[in-house]
């Protein structure tokens, strides 16, 4: 069996960029194999179809926001500071002109009406990044009050990812984050 002649990582995050840009959807094959530099008997070999390529660059996104996440979250001087740095990570990120929101809930919103595996996965991913929350929230409060502030936050974490790109929106979107998590210390 031929062994793949490429850097994996950098594959899947090509790959990453361009469903992210277009979706899984509207990204042809053609896009795919242009975008990636592979042949398309490549993708095949080492993926085995655009799903398989789509499955394992959600995955790969989905790993490396919950690392920065859980870093952010570590370094900063409080959790509760982490997740406001988080929120205002969030905000900064939307106010770009390129912005393209968050590839999972991308990915959850375009496949909602199919409720197939790769929408499932895209809502496990969001699941993990919600339990990981909930687990540094435990910290400071009971674990109902835990559970429900994870899920306050990334419901807020939804909004500015789809709010998304608006001109002098940043302020707004700061101050609807004040009101909806009055619990947070922000500055």
């Amino acid at each position: 069996m031929a062994k793949a002649q490429f850097n994996r990582e950098e594959v899947l995050d090509k790959a990453i960029d361009l469903f992210w840009q277009h979706g899984y959807s509207a990204s042809s094959m053609q896009q795919v194999v242009k975008a990636t530099g592979l042949k398309p008997g490549s993708i095949y070999l080492a993926f085995e179809n655009k799903e398989g390529l789509f499955r394992e660059a959600l995955e790969r996104y989905a790993q490396k926001s919950i690392a920065r996440t859980r870093e952010l979250l570590k370094s900063a001087p409080s959790v509760l500071e982490g997740i406001c740095q988080l929120f205002e990570d969030n905000i900064q990120q939307s106010s770009r002109e390129d912005y393209c929101s968050c590839f999972l809930v991308k990915t959850r919103l375009e496949l909602a009406a199919e409720g197939d595996d790769l929408h499932t996965l895209a809502s496990e991913k969001l699941e993990m990044m919600e339990a990981l929350f909930r687990n540094v929230l435990e910290k400071e409060f009971p674990p109902e009050i835990s559970q429900r502030r994870a899920t306050s936050i990334m419901l807020h974490i939804f909004g500015t990812r789809v709010y998304g790109y608006q001109p002098q929106s940043e302020e707004r979107m700061r101050q609807g984050l004040r009101e909806g998590l009055p619990w947070l210390p922000w500055t």
